[in-house]
């Protein structure tokens, strides 16, 4: 299980030579307001999406006609300077004022790709790297096979893979369709905001929070694990999970992630060094015994039949695997082309496929029953484990504080700014709020990981809830949404851009608009039904998941010896 968001790219991020300041005004909140004061509707989103995609397309085939494979290459892993000059001469153009000039400030889209290690003005060959990083990663893969075993285990992974990928098909079409250099398409919030309107934002940008703070929770329970490990449990383990809330509390002070730069950069290569030295430590050393309360020796199984519960929450691992849809839509705000993501797309799911399963089945085939998650603490050599370890408190402090920086400010503009008039975070007093705020997040993260020390419980309940949304359940909903509206658009009158509203006939309070929306085109009525179907689909097994998960939590504190909230034990130590 990572939560590790890096960048593999090599040349300069054009992020260092901001100031916080630049760096805010360049990515302002969206203004969902014509100059008449009346809210965009979805026919003039779709007119100057066009004229960007049109525009994009030109310079596409501009660059072909002058291309030589060299340079193809060169546009493919790279940025051309070109196009950052392009970028910075449309980013000047197009800033709003910043908050000390009366506009917002909102977590910029610059610092959340650089959460997740994105690029401004990326390629699709970037992005490739990207998807393939900040997916949650392979280290709970192994503990997913030892749940539901080898069969249940790879079909689940070929299956949530086709699905996740035809939500990324999805998001990438309704990109194209809305986004412009006038309304830009900057978050999945703004996606679903343009479809179904603000109170769907609001359920994305809630359930967005939830999913970063109990990343940072689960991360601090992970490296209090580590550290407990490497201090042979003579710490006790809240002390643990306590050193690393403070250490983010401090790191996460820096306002703004252009300074986490290289550091961030650094994380992947540490989780690559991590996964070769645990397969090649299970492959040629006994499993972590003490661990793991069984007995006996080690058994792999075709299937392992158990408690339905338990297979669900094996199978929530592997939606971790899976769970980048949330930020697809940032990753493509970031990109010279967005045309080209379904390349990026298709390709790290197949990789993810490929490796992140094979990781699993290796370590499962070594270790069987004992698999630990994440699967480096199942290492038993003590030095190795300990190596291990380190690298991991390195890479899972990076990212807790790159999560953290990010939850916080998703909170304080769209709760404390939005809904209680808190000072903007580019003003003086903000920058104090945000200070405490900075406190009180880690303090809730805290309280999560302390309070439910259990590491595959606790992931699967925030794969059911949240991340199984992004990735399964909105895509299909939002484009029923889309097409619905689309249809129902064809009944009007031409569309005037200087009149956008006019050319309505009806509204969806009448009849005869939805009549429209369901029957106008019977090819899109059954691509309609598929996705209502497949909509109320995923939400049954979100739910169900979700039950499985609280259950399991509950399970585990009722059993005599298992570890208790706020306690001393490390969950990892077994000797009672």
């Amino acid at each position: 299980m990572a939560f590790q968001p890096a960048a593999v790219e090599a040349s300069p991020d054009p992020r260092v030579y901001l100031s916080e300041k630049e760096e805010q005004d360049a990515y302002v909140p969206e203004n969902y307001h014509l100059p008449n004061e009346t809210t965009p509707n979805l026919e003039t989103y779709m007119y100057y999406a066009k004229i960007q995609r049109d525009r994009e397309a030109l310079s596409a085939k501009n660059d072909a006609e002058g291309s030589h494979w060299g340079g193809l290459i060169s546009r493919t892993f790279k940025r051309s300077p070109e196009s950052d000059v392009a970028s910075a001469y449309s980013d000047g153009k197009n800033a709003a004022p910043s908050s000390e000039e009366g506009g917002g400030a909102l977590v910029t889209a610059g610092e959340y790709r650089a959460a997740s290690g994105a690029l401004r003005t990326a390629t699709w060959g970037s992005v490739f790297y990207l998807i393939t990083t900040d997916i949650l990663g392979p280290y709970s893969t192994p503990w997913a096979f030892q749940q539901v075993g080898y069969g249940p285990g790879v079909a689940c992974f070929f299956v949530f893979g086709i699905m996740a990928a035809y939500s990324g098909f999805l998001l990438w079409w309704m990109f194209l369709k809305l986004d412009s250099d006038r309304y830009p398409v900057k978050s999945f919030g703004d996606l679903a905001h343009r479809i179904y309107g603000r109170w769907f934002r609001h359920v994305c940008n809630i359930l967005q929070s939830i999913q970063l703070v109990f990343n940072v929770g689960i991360i601090i329970l992970v490296n209090g694990q580590s550290l407990s490990q490497m201090a042979k449990f003579r710490l006790c383990f809240s002390v643990c999970n306590v050193v690393w809330t403070l250490a983010g509390m401090i790191l996460g002070q820096i306002r703004t992630l252009q300074k986490f730069g290289n550091i961030a950069n650094l994380a992947i290569w540490l989780n690559i060094i991590t996964m070769i030295m645990t397969m090649a430590s299970v492959a040629n050393s006994a499993p972590n015994y003490t661990a793991i309360a069984f007995n006996g020796p080690v058994i792999t199984q075709a299937i392992n039949v158990q408690a339905f519960q338990s297979q669900l929450n094996g199978i929530m691992q592997i939606v971790f695997s899976y769970g980048g849809a949330m930020i697809f839509v940032e990753f493509m705000a970031e990109m010279r082309r967005p045309m080209d993501f379904w390349k990026a797309m298709v390709y790290s799911q197949v990789f993810i496929f490929i490796v992140y399963m094979f990781f699993g089945l290796f370590v499962y085939s070594y270790q069987g029953q004992y698999v630990v998650n994440p699967a480096n603490q199942g290492i038993s050599a003590y030095g190795l484990q300990t190596a291990t370890n380190a690298i991991s408190l390195v890479s899972g402090l990076i990212a807790a504080a790159l999560y953290g920086n990010i939850g916080v400010k998703v909170i304080y503009n769209n709760i404390l700014v939005e809904i209680f008039n808190f000072p903007q975070l580019t003003v003086t007093r903000g920058k104090y709020y945000f200070a405490i705020s900075v406190v009180v997040y880690w303090s809730i993260a805290f309280v999560i990981g302390s309070a439910v020390p259990q590491i595959s419980n606790i992931s699967a309940l925030v794969a059911a809830v949240c991340i199984f949304q992004f990735s399964y359940t909105f895509p299909p909903f939002m484009i029923l949404g889309y097409c619905m509206q689309v249809d129902a658009i064809k009944g009007d009158g031409e569309f005037d851009i200087n009149n956008p509203h006019a050319p309505r006939v009806d509204t969806w309070r009448d009849l005869s608009r939805w009549e429209r929306a369901f029957f106008t085109n019977l090819n899109n009525a059954f691509f309609n039904v598929w996705n209502f179907i497949l909509t109320l689909a995923c939400l049954s097994c979100a739910i169900l998941s979700s039950y499985s998960a609280i259950k399991a939590i509950v399970t585990v504190f009722q059993t005599a010896g298992s570890p208790t909230s706020f306690g001393c034990r490390s969950p990892l130590d077994t000797s009672g």
